[in-house]
C-alpha cells in the first residue's frame, strides 16, 4: 500500500487541479439542471454567460477557501461550511455582474435559486463521495500518514486514542517516545532515547511528529526540531492543556501570537447561528401552539389565590448579565427580603395549582418568552437564584462558568435527574458538572436529544416541588 501513499503525495497538485475542474463542472451541470427544471423554452443568453463566468470565478476563488487542502482529521461539517461560503460568494458575484450589465430583467430569479441549491448539493456530494473512497482506501491500509508521538502523558494518550479510534482517520502511529515510567500501548514501537527519534523518523518514512510535551520540555522540542531541520517532516506541538481543567482548550491567534482560550466557551460559529434560529423558531411555535394551555393555567392561578399570573425573577444570563425570567406564579404572594429559600416538599407557600405546575414544570413555560427575546435558549444550564450564585461560586470551582452561555429551559443536568431542589452541596456539584459537560460538548444533535428526553422524562421528577 506504500505505492498508493507515494502516489497521493507525488500527484497532489494534479489531484487538486482535477478537483477544481470537477467543481467547475458541477457548477456547470447544476446550471443545466436548473434550466431543465425552470424553462420550457429557450433561456435568455445571460444565463449561459453567467454559467461560464461562475465556473471561471469558482476555479479561481474556491482554493482561497481552503477546500482543496488535506482535510485529514477535520470534520465534513467544517468543509461543507467552507463550501457554502465559497459558492455563496461566487453566486453573489455572478448576480452582481448581471446588475452591472443591466441584465437583471432578463435573468430568471427562480433559475438562480435552483442553480444555487443544485450546485451546493453537488459540491457537497462530491466531498461525501471522495471521503467515502478515501475511507475505503485507508481501511485497506492506503493513504495513511505515519506518525511518531513524542510524550505519552495525558495529551499524548488522548491523541493516540483519537488517531486509532478508527481506520479512517488517515494516521498510523508508528512509534512512541515516552519518558521513563510512562507505559505505552502493546504492539507499538517504543523509542526510549530522544536522540533516536530523528533516525527512527527517517528509517520508517514518518510524515509527522506530534510533540505532546509540556512547555518545561522546550529544550527537548528544540532539539527534535533542529535534528530534523533538513527533513521534510511536519512537526506539530500539542500543548498539554488537558492537564488543566479548562472550559475550552482551543488554541488561536491573538495579535499574531498563539493563545489558549481557558474559560471562554468553544466557538459555535455557523452552528451558533443555527442554534439561535432554532431557539426563536421553536419558542414561537410553542407559544402559539400552547396559547390555549397558557390561558387555562392563567384562569386556574387567578381562581386559586390572589395575585398576578406571572412573576419575574432576577437571574444571570449570558456572561453574567442580569435578566428577568418569567414563570407562572406557583406560590402565595410573599417577600423574602433578599433571603432565598428553595421550595421544599410540603412547603406551605405553594398553592394547590402551584404544586401541580411545579411538579410538571409547567410553571417554566413562560420562559419561552425569554427565549423569543434572545435572553435564554431552549437548552442550556438552568438559571439559579442570585443568592445561590453568590453562595455556590465560593464553594464550587468553575460554578460561574455556567454563565458563559445562555441559560436554558431544560438541560443536560435536568434529563439526568438533577432538577428541582439542590439541598446538598453534592447535588449542586453534580448539576454544575453536567452543565460544564454540556458546554464543552455542545452540538445541535445534543440539543435535540435533550429536548426529546425532556418531553418524555424531564418534566416530571420526585425532586420537583
Amino acid at each position: 500500500m506504500g505505492i498508493y501513499r507515494d502516489m497521493f503525495a507525488r500527484h497532489h497538485d494534479q489531484l487538486a487541479l482535477m478537483a477544481r475542474l470537477l467543481d467547475a463542472g458541477t457548477i456547470w451541470v447544476a446550471a443545466i439542471l436548473a434550466s431543465e427544471v425552470r424553462f420550457d423554452t429557450a433561456q435568455a443568453p445571460i444565463h449561459q454567460f453567467i454559467q461560464y463566468f461562475a465556473c471561471a470565478i469558482a476555479f479561481i476563488v474556491l482554493p482561497g477557501f481552503d477546500v482543496y487542502t488535506s482535510w485529514r482529521g477535520r470534520s465534513l461539517f467544517s468543509l461543507a461550511a467552507r463550501l457554502l461560503s465559497a459558492w455563496s460568494l461566487v453566486w453573489l458575484v455572478s448576480l452582481l455582474l448581471t446588475y452591472l450589465l443591466h441584465q437583471t430583467d432578463s435573468l430568471s430569479r427562480l433559475w438562480m435559486v435552483y442553480w444555487y441549491l443544485f450546485a451546493l448539493a453537488g459540491l457537497v456530494a462530491l466531498r461525501v463521495v471522495s471521503r467515502a473512497v478515501l475511507n475505503l482506501l485507508r481501511v485497506a491500509g492506503a493513504n495513511n500518514k505515519r506518525v511518531v508521538i513524542v510524550g505519552f502523558g495525558r495529551t499524548g494518550q488522548e491523541m493516540y486514542r483519537r488517531a486509532t479510534a478508527s481506520h479512517t482517520t488517515g494516521y498510523k502511529i508508528s512509534g512512541i517516545y515516552a519518558a521513563e515510567g510512562e507505559p505505552t500501548p502493546e504492539g507499538r514501537r517504543r523509542i526510549n532515547d530522544s536522540a533516536d527519534i530523528a533516525a527512527f523518523a527517517r528509517e520508517h518514512g514518518i510524515a509527522e511528529i506530534w510533540l505532546t510535551l509540556p512547555m518545561s520540555e522546550h529544550r527537548l522540542m528544540q532539539e527534535i526540531a533542529f535534528s530534523l531541520r533538513n527533513d521534510f517532516i511536519d512537526i506539530k506541538w500539542m500543548p498539554s492543556v488537558l492537564d488543566f481543567d479548562l472550559l475550552n482548550h482551543n488554541v488561536g491567534n491573538f495579535l499574531g501570537m498563539p493563545a489558549v482560550e481557558m474559560n471562554k466557551p468553544p466557538s459555535l460559529g455557523v452552528r451558533g447561528t443555527i442554534k439561535a434560529i432554532f431557539d426563536r423558531t421553536f419558542a414561537a411555535l410553542v407559544l402559539v401552539a400552547l396559547s390555549p394551555l397558557f390561558l387555562l393555567i392563567a384562569v386556574l392561578i387567578k381562581r386559586d389565590s390572589p395575585g398576578p399570573v406571572f412573576f419575574k425573577q432576577e437571574r444571570l444570563g449570558l456572561d453574567g448579565r442580569v435578566i428577568h425570567v418569567y414563570k407562572f406564579r406557583s406560590m402565595k404572594v410573599h417577600a423574602e427580603h433578599g433571603v432565598v429559600t428553595q421550595a421544599t416538599k410540603g412547603d406551605s407557600r405553594i398553592t394547590p395549582i402551584g404544586a401541580f405546575l411545579r411538579r410538571t414544570s409547567l410553571d417554566e413555560l413562560p420562559q419561552f418568552i425569554n427565549v423569543l427575546k434572545g435572553e435564554m435558549s431552549v437548552v442550556g444550564p438552568r438559571p439559579h437564584a442570585m443568592a445561590h450564585n453568590n453562595m455556590y461560586k465560593e464553594q464550587l470551582d468553575f460554578y460561574m462558568l455556567r454563565h458563559r452561555v445562555k441559560p436554558g429551559i431544560t438541560g443536560w443536568a435536568q434529563i439526568n435527574g438533577y432538577r428541582g431542589e439542590t439541598d446538598t452541596l453534592d447535588k449542586m456539584a453534580k448539576r454544575v458538572e453536567h452543565d460544564i459537560f454540556y458546554i464543552r460538548n455542545w452540538s445541535f444533535w445534543l440539543d435535540l436529544r435533550i429536548i426529546f428526553w425532556t418531553a418524555f422524562r424531564g418534566w416530571m421528577g420526585s425532586n420537583a416541588y
